[in-house]
């Protein structure tokens, strides 16, 4: 004669085994979270003091008290809120227009056949492979050529341009392995390839898309490099070049520094932790399979 087991008692064991957790990972996880949060701590620290408390007492010093004199500073002068709208205007424009490319070209080249395809395809990656330095000069001359020397739309296009190739292989990527019965299907019911790009595309490779945004917005919002080679109107430079010329100005005042670079790292902090738990799904898309 066989006894039943209660469901609750025989699931016990393997509840406990399916959520036991090693002590082992939060042993070497909060170390490693606490050295990778030790220069934030210190710059904020430093943003915190005075400058007479960081000139008498050195940079490594604990703060006595709280001030905001280091970001009053940074506000006040420098163009530093005029430079931050600059970088938010362009990083939007970008990377809105980056993706939205992108996601034509990979969907085409997945879902198409289309002669050379895979040359197309590798020839966009190629692209990014190329160091940025060697192509400032050529970039320069074309954007003088085409009348757009210290534009904001020049600064844009070069954005596009060399962030369109990485972002079309990753999401061609992910498109190719989106089941072939849904387009199927799609087709069955007498959808075109535009109204299957926007009902059934889109929303499955949100994502995607969300990693993509994350990783743009922090390339394009800290770019230095295309904005130097660019632009020359002090008044159109984004926030990266506007804490180089604060760093010229208050080369000495660590406090304004420390505080003007906590103030540049808000929006791609924002842009980050918005997109988080989208961030980390499109980071995983395809590792169960």
């Amino acid at each position: 004669m066989r006894t039943a087991i209660p469901s609750g008692v025989a699931s016990t064991p393997r509840r406990r085994r399916r959520t036991g957790r090693s002590p082992w990972l939060h042993v070497v996880m909060i170390p490693l979270t606490l050295l990778w949060m030790s220069p934030i701590v210190f710059v904020a620290m430093i943003s915190v003091r005075t400058f007479d408390d960081i000139a008498a007492r050195g940079l490594s010093a604990l703060p006595t008290s709280i001030s905001l004199e280091g970001f009053a500073t940074a506000l006040s002068g420098g163009g530093l809120l005029r430079a931050l709208g600059v970088s938010t205007l362009v990083t939007a424009l970008a990377v809105l227009a980056s993706l939205a490319l992108s996601s034509w070209a990979a969907y085409a080249l997945s879902r198409f056949r289309i002669p050379g395809r895979r040359a197309i395809l590798l020839l966009m990656l190629a692209g990014n492979l190329l160091p940025a330095q060697i192509l400032l000069v050529p970039v320069a001359r074309i954007s003088e050529g085409i009348g757009l020397q210290d534009t904001l739309a020049a600064l844009i296009l070069v954005q596009v341009g060399f962030g369109i190739g990485f972002y079309t292989f990753v999401l061609h990527g992910f498109m190719q392995g989106l089941p072939e019965e849904v387009f199927e299907a799609a087709r069955l019911d007498g959808a075109g390839p535009g109204l299957i790009y926007r009902r059934i595309v889109l929303p499955l490779s949100r994502p995607s898309f969300a990693a993509l945004a994350a990783l743009a917005t922090t390339w394009v919002f800290n770019d230095l490099i295309w904005a130097l080679t660019i632009l020359r109107t002090e008044a159109k430079f984004p926030i990266s070049a506007a804490l180089l010329n604060l760093m010229g100005g208050y080369g000495s005042s660590w406090n304004v520094i420390a505080a003007a670079s906590l103030i540049a790292a808000v929006i791609p902090a924002l842009v980050f932790f918005a997109f988080q738990k989208q961030f980390v799904s499109g980071l995983l898309v395809g590792s169960s399979k």
